[in-house]
């Protein structure tokens, strides 16, 4: 036999023949067809357009959409301003699990941003994620250190 693109056949009971519906009762598939008795299913075009719940206002209307733009990227920080840093003892390394156990902040996992707003009597050595240019300034005037994590 030749080898060709025109000689080319589906493997052996690959194929299925397609069910020809509608061909009398005696078929197994005449009246309904297979579609069963009445409703939307049954009737020419009757399936509807994705997301349709058959009149019910459907789920992608009845979720609420929030305006603006929200960027995944965003870093979040959790506020504290200097003047509460005035719990702490003198010469004391204050970090963000001191922060903690000080009820200053809410989680142990949060990004702390030390704020310049008050002020500060301590001598401190701050270790936090951003701060403040004040709040910087602030520290290192009275002879404390301010370093970033």
């Amino acid at each position: 036999m030749e080898i060709g693109l025109h000689n080319l056949k589906p493997a052996e009971g690959s194929v299925k023949a397609p069910k020809r519906v509608g061909r009398g009762s005696s078929s197994g598939h005449g009246g309904t067809s297979g579609r069963g008795h009445k409703g939307q299913k049954a009737r020419a075009g009757g399936v509807g357009k994705p997301g349709f719940e058959g009149g019910q206002t459907p789920l992608y209307k009845r979720i609420p959409r929030y305006p603006g733009f929200r960027n995944p990227f965003s870093k979040i920080y959790e506020p504290v301003n200097i003047e509460k840093l005035n719990k702490f003892a003198d010469d004391t390394i204050v970090g963000v699990n001191e922060l903690f156990a000080y009820g200053l902040i809410s989680s142990l996992k949060s990004k702390v941003k030390i704020l310049g707003f008050g002020n500060l009597t301590k001598k401190l050595s701050v270790r936090s994620h951003a701060f403040s240019k004040t709040a910087k300034e602030k520290i290192i005037a009275l002879g404390g250190t301010a370093e970033e994590i």
